[in-house]
């Protein structure tokens, strides 16, 4: 008698299915005003929504410009575009019309694709809408393992994409990246349907296309990784003169940042305040043959630190802003906000559990930290509704949480 299989087989996950070549083969890049001609025209004749994705060189060039931009339509294919060879793509945006943009974290594309001149009409994201479903994992390749069952690989996501020419593996890499993202927006919005999520999804989906562009940051220099362990201004000083030596450096060779000086040789030798070239070549960190190279230039960037008169070091204390402080300082100087505070990110997460959906979805942590600490007079689900409409919650957060919050901060003064 052959023997019942164990219960384990019974549940094993299906097998996940290696996509390694794209159905049409892998696309030469295009990067001539009749290549593009050509791209234009046959997307012009597609149906359907259009498959997008961008790659960029984050670790190698300065900034954030895009250097590949893969497209896919039904009965286009995929096309490879190269904007910098191309920087004006705006006239694949008017061939598709008002189609429909599907994208995996696409707030990280649209940026780079608006600089090119193109504006999707509508968006899906794969990676938003994988957040609202509860999914545990939302990276592109775990999200179509899951749900298509076939598996994308992806050792080249980290790599100079400023490279020419790019390397055939890399361009097949590029094409697999949107040849199955139509299938996966419509699992994804079936999905999105059967949960009841699908109007909260399209929501999420407008304000992530019309979103302004990220404001400058103020004090860029103090996200130098390792800056807080420093307490005093003028080892501060030297942080944020090396940065700004740094930055220029990096600017005029269009190499990223960290490639030119990392963030902990900037801290070490903060930490160290060595008042010579040479004292500053016995740090480690500065020990490498091209550090050495530069090393008179990230003197003098200390040596200006260093002869700062008081009043010019710059504060511990970071840029002010318009927000409260940072919750931990709330318990002394505001007990009732640091109260609700505690309360209401209780009912989040409570809610967030029951719908799963992420507690940093349901609510950006910023406009429930601002409403805690300076709650509207009076406290009214209206009044609560419009606090948060005015910090960019969308219909569907509102609609939820105002009736949920109101009474909680109501019953703290």
């Amino acid at each position: 008698m052959t023997p019942d299989p164990p219960a384990l087989a019974l549940d094993a996950p299906p097998a996940v299915v290696p996509l390694t070549e794209p159905a049409d083969g892998v696309p030469e890049v295009v990067d001539t005003p009749a290549g593009l001609a050509k791209v234009v025209a046959a997307f012009a004749g597609g149906t359907g929504p259009v498959a997008a994705d961008a790659e960029r060189a984050s670790g190698y060039r300065y900034g954030q410009a895009t250097y590949l931009v893969q497209l896919r339509r039904e009965g286009a294919g995929t096309a490879l575009l190269d904007p910098a060879a191309l920087p004006d793509l705006s006239a694949i945006g008017e061939a598709v019309g008002d189609a429909e943009w599907v994208l995996h974290a696409a707030s990280q594309d649209l940026p780079g694709l608006h600089e090119h001149g193109l504006y999707p009409a509508r968006v899906f994201d794969t990676e938003l809408a994988a957040r609202l479903l509860g999914l545990e994992r939302v990276g592109l390749a775990a999200v179509v393992a899951e749900l298509l069952g076939l598996g994308l690989a992806k050792e080249h996501s980290a790599v100079d994409w400023s490279t020419r020419p790019l390397p055939v593996d890399w361009l097949r890499y590029a094409a697999l990246d949107v040849e199955v993202l139509v299938d996966l927006r419509d699992v994804l919005a079936q999905r999105l349907e059967q949960a009841g999520k699908l109007e909260w999804a399209e929501q999420e989906f407008e304000a992530e296309r019309t979103a302004p562009p990220a404001a400058p940051r103020q004090d860029p220099w103090r996200r130098v990784s390792g800056t807080h362990t420093l307490r005093d201004r003028r080892r501060l000083a030297i942080v944020k003169s090396l940065w700004e030596a740094r930055d220029a450096s990096a600017r005029a060779r269009d190499i990223a940042p960290g490639r030119v000086l990392p963030d902990r040789a900037i801290v070490a030798a903060a930490q160290a305040m060595p008042r010579t070239a040479g004292q500053l070549m016995t740090i480690g960190e500065f020990a490498g043959r091209g550090q050495r190279r530069r090393a008179g230039a990230w003197q003098r960037a200390i040596d200006e630190a260093m002869a700062l008169p008081e009043a010019a070091l710059p504060s511990t204390r970071g840029p002010s802003n318009d927000g409260p402080p940072q919750p931990r300082q709330w318990a002394d100087r505001h007990p009732e906000a640091a109260r609700r505070l505690t309360a209401t990110r209780e009912l989040v997460g409570v809610l967030s559990e029951q719908l799963a959906v992420p507690v940093e979805n349901l609510l950006q942590p910023d406009a429930l930290r601002r409403l805690c600490w300076t709650p509207p007079t009076p406290v009214t689900v209206d009044s609560v509704s419009e606090f948060l409409a005015g910090r960019g919650a969308r219909a569907w957060q509102i609609e939820l949480l105002a009736p949920r919050l109101a009474p909680v901060l109501a019953e703290i003064h």
